[in-house]
């Protein structure tokens, strides 16, 4: 029977790597992988990209208000689903990848942030803890050497732990990630 798993860690984790090593593993082995990517990452459009430069390209491009039970089930012989991104999915589509792998016998793996720069989770990851039949952890190293597990935004090089919870578009935003000691030392509250 198939499962929902969900692979979440901190920025710089690897999760884009990971999906595009899985997209790349199926599609070895003759098997389809249909990929699907929330519209709120603006980072590239149609693409996954990796941080060492790799790409898969993205066959569904998720709005909030897009019904993935049925975009999805316009695709035949479908082996495997990779969601990069999934924490800006919303609660439904979540709910929706559980039922296509459970009603459709299609794998779903998801891959996504656990928490926002303010340690507060996003509502698609909230629904995958709650939901998911697998959560995998992949670990990342704060600065110090140490595990990292929050998420830091930076604007003009400086921390800053104040804003919206999604903060993707400008050149001046960028994201790191911190052990809980090094989080609090910058001015994250827990």
């Amino acid at each position: 029977m198939a499962k929902l798993h969900f692979k979440y860690g901190a920025m710089n984790s690897g999760k884009s790597d990971t999906l595009i090593k899985t997209a790349y593993n199926y599609k070895e082995r003759n098997l389809n992988v249909l990929v699907i990517k929330p519209k709120t990452d603006t980072k590239s459009e149609r693409t996954v990209v990796a941080r060492g430069g790799h790409t898969c390209a993205v066959d569904i491009l998720a709005g909030v208000d897009t019904d993935l039970s049925t975009e999805i089930r316009t695709y035949k012989n479908i082996s495997c689903i990779l969601v990069d991104e999934a924490q800006f999915l919303t609660e439904k589509q979540i709910s929706e990848l559980y039922q296509i792998a459970k009603i459709d016998n299609i794998s779903v793996i998801c891959f996504g942030l656990r928490a926002d720069f303010q340690a507060s989770m996003f509502p698609g990851s909230m629904r995958l803890f709650e939901i998911a039949d697998n959560l995998e952890k992949l670990p990342t190293m704060c600065f110090c050497g140490a595990q990292a597990e929050f998420n830091t935004r930076k604007i003009n090089g400086r921390y800053t732990f104040k804003g919206k919870q999604v903060a993707i578009d400008g050149d001046k935003v960028t994201y790191d990630s911190l052990c809980g000691n090094c989080y609090i030392r910058e001015g994250g509250v827990i």
